[in-house]
């Protein structure tokens, strides 16, 4: 069964039939697929929005959960990563694992034979991602010719908008401070084949004619090197940057925000933001993403 580790890991074709399946079921409901299957949520880190929607995704499909928290266990500490993983796939069907080692994931995805999701590291966020994906859909119809702007900090969210960018070839801008950037690599690959993923210290000009402004906290969940705020703070989003981007351009954070940080209070609540549809929709997501793993049709 195939594992959901990474954006770059799918066909254009599987990811564009993911954020289609969520939107259909969340129009017009879905059958209980996962009746009797049991899903082990490990959760090194905390979590509202990533752990709740699996956990009440899983319920409505007909699922079970089991969640092992922090306090529980940190992969490869009290027993490899390879006898954990070996262990659960004789009890579960599915292990949705939020993790910071990026390789730790990885490495329990080689060894296990059940399918394996990542609900975060700290190198990248794709169910995150999907569930963006999928409210652009609900809001402009199509995600052809799209221009998705990002403010802040380069971090696992990102990387994940740079491999969706990738795979369905859309023009993403990205808006940092001089010395912040996505990981070197990624873009590296990126520019191999999408020529539309642009890196520019330029707020104003990075959110000029875009279609989706998108922000997130200036500090990753869990990351103690701390960058002084003054450093973002011109990439903040407010009102200045939203004028820039199209009339009918919308404006996302994947929460928790911090109001009048790296977005205003006026933009937040504004009539633009979309941050709560796209809260819904990690729900939404999470079920289509793992009718994906069980390689259901």
């Amino acid at each position: 069964m195939p594992n959901f580790i990474d954006l770059k890991d799918l066909s254009r074709d599987q990811l564009l039939h993911i954020i289609s399946l969520s939107i259909e079921w969340k129009k017009q409901g879905h059958s209980k697929f996962m009746m009797d299957k049991h899903v082990v949520l490990i959760f090194e880190k905390p979590s509202l929005r990533t752990r709740i929607s699996f956990e009440v995704g899983i319920n409505q499909l007909g699922g079970m959960t089991y969640l092992l928290n922090e306090k529980e266990m940190q992969l490869g500490e009290r027993e490899t990563i390879e006898d954990t993983a070996r262990v659960l796939e004789r009890y579960a069907d599915m292990v949705v694992i939020r993790c910071f080692g990026h390789d730790q994931i990885k490495k329990f995805s080689k060894v296990s034979n059940l399918p394996v999701i990542n609900a975060l590291t700290d190198f990248s966020h794709p169910c995150q991602v999907v569930a963006d994906l999928i409210t652009i859909k609900e809001h402009f119809g199509d995600l052809k010719n799209k221009k998705i702007a990002w403010f802040g900090d380069c971090n696992n969210v990102l990387q994940s908008w740079i491999e969706a960018s990738v795979i369905l070839d859309f023009e993403l801008n990205i808006g940092s401070p001089k010395g912040i950037m996505p990981n070197l690599n990624t873009i590296s690959w990126a520019n191999k084949i999408n020529k539309k993923i642009k890196i520019n210290h330029n707020p104003l000009e990075v959110s000029k004619g875009a279609d989706c402004i998108i922000t997130d906290t200036w500090q990753s969940m869990g990351d103690k090197e701390s960058i002084s705020e003054k450093t973002f703070l011109p990439f903040q989003v407010n009102k200045n940057i939203m004028r820039q981007a199209k009339d009918n351009a919308i404006f996302m954070h994947c929460l928790p925000a911090y109001r009048d940080k790296e977005v205003s209070l006026e933009v937040l609540e504004g009539k633009q933001s979309v941050v709560f549809d796209e809260a819904e929709n990690r729900l939404h997501a999470q079920k289509a993403i793992m009718h994906f793993c069980l390689n259901l049709n």
